[in-house]
């Protein structure tokens, strides 16, 4: 009964997530507004862009990679996408002064791609030209199922100018079969995530489900085995060790990262670190961090419990 109840919640918190209304809400009420921020804060380096260099900073000392995002999404209209993508340009800017070997990963639709297709486009590709000459790896991070279209197409446009520009693709959904053989045609590292969105279950893998493991692990072998740039995200310990097994018949020099959530996976990242694996943390950062709160912790129902320890500290 325990276990169903979390599931329960976690999907109700899934659906909190894309609620505006509820969020905006919680933003007005300052009690509330704290509560929330201390629960994010296990999550979140900070809202400033200081915030998640210097934890990029001290995470590289431990011997990891990083990459920053600047969290946001379904921005609205032209002039908030602007300033995001002046935001990902002075994260650049502060990566190269620091010196850091760091990425960047964003949304598409943080940059424009919901105001209109042309104006993700075309600030997609002012980020690209920029990170390009700055010698940064740049990721294009996966969104709701009805993105996905969009978000392949403006990635495969700028892999027709780029080499570093990377893309992720979740295993829950049904069409990653088909679109997986396109993407290892182009350029920039592969992503390999299971898909933390509310999704309808005709077009995606149940969560937690044998079928979605099981394709886990194929889509991990299929990558591993391209010779392809590519990211192995997940904390499932089950799917690291089958990763590492393939790992260990490969004789070309490696092509992949184990990634893992900041704030999650430390005790898998700090194994995977130890025996001999590139490792990388993904940070966020900013004020839009409702959403990725939220799927943080519905993504694993036991971290309810966590979130209300911090919620009353």
């Amino acid at each position: 009964m325990i276990e169903e109840n979390l599931l329960r919640t976690a999907d109700a918190l899934r659906r909190l997530a894309l609620n505006e209304q509820a969020k905006a809400y919680v933003m007005k009420d300052p009690w509330l507004t704290r509560v929330a921020r201390q629960v994010a804060d296990r999550y979140v380096a900070g809202e400033k862009l200081s915030d998640a260099i210097k934890r990029a900073a001290n995470i590289s000392k431990r011997g990891y990679r990083t990459t920053i995002d600047f969290m946001g999404e379904s921005t609205r209209d032209e002039e908030a996408a602007n300033e995001a993508l002046q935001e990902f340009l002075n994260l650049t800017q502060e990566i190269t002064t620091q010196n850091l070997q760091c990425s960047i990963s964003l949304d598409l639709s943080h940059i424009g791609s919901v105001v209109n297709y042309d104006l993700g486009l075309k600030n997609a590709a002012i980020l690209a030209e920029v990170t390009n000459k700055a010698g940064i790896e740049m990721m294009i991070s996966m969104e709701g199922f009805n993105r996905v279209d969009d978000i392949l197409l403006i990635h495969g446009t700028l892999c027709e100018t780029f080499t570093h520009v990377g893309v992720t693709v979740q295993a829950r959904l049904h069409r990653t079969r088909q679109d997986l053989p396109i993407l290892l045609k182009r350029p920039g590292r592969i992503r390999l995530v299971k898909g933390a969105y509310d999704t309808p279950t005709d077009i995606a893998f149940a969560r937690d489900s044998k079928e979605l493991y099981t394709v886990y692990d194929e889509y991990a072998e299929l990558l591993l085995t391209s010779g392809h740039l590519c990211s192995i995200a997940t904390h499932d310990w089950d799917r690291l060790k089958n990763a590492e097994q393939i790992i260990k018949h490969q004789d070309a020099p490696p092509n992949y990262i184990f990634e893992f959530l900041s704030g999650l996976g430390d005790e898998q990242a700090q194994v995977m670190l130890k025996n001999g694996h590139l490792v990388q943390e993904y940070i966020v950062y900013g004020l839009e961090w409702w959403l990725y709160v939220c799927n943080r912790i519905a993504e694993d129902p036991s971290r309810l419990f966590q979130a209300v320890i911090d919620a009353v500290q």
